[in-house]
């Protein structure tokens, strides 16, 4: 899953260099922290936050496989 938020973010970014990933895992959760640079943070969130909101959905599909819960922040 880290590395689908990652692709995801450097086709979306014009700095994709300056992507980071963290992956947080807990007991049944995992947390992935998804770090840009500041001019690339409105590519990444998007009108009215669609693309973070699709990137997600995403995310989620994938971890129901893992039976584990999933959160992306964008920081």
């Amino acid at each position: 899953m880290k590395e689908l938020v990652e692709i995801f973010a450097k086709a979306l970014v014009d700095q994709p260099e300056k992507v980071v990933v963290d992956l947080i895992e807990k007991d049944k959760s995992i947390v992935i922290e998804l770090k840009v640079a500041q001019e690339d943070m409105g590519k990444v969130i998007g009108k009215q936050g669609r693309i973070a909101k699709a990137m997600r959905m995403v995310v989620k599909a994938a971890a129901t496989r893992q039976n584990k819960k999933v959160m992306v922040e964008i920081v």
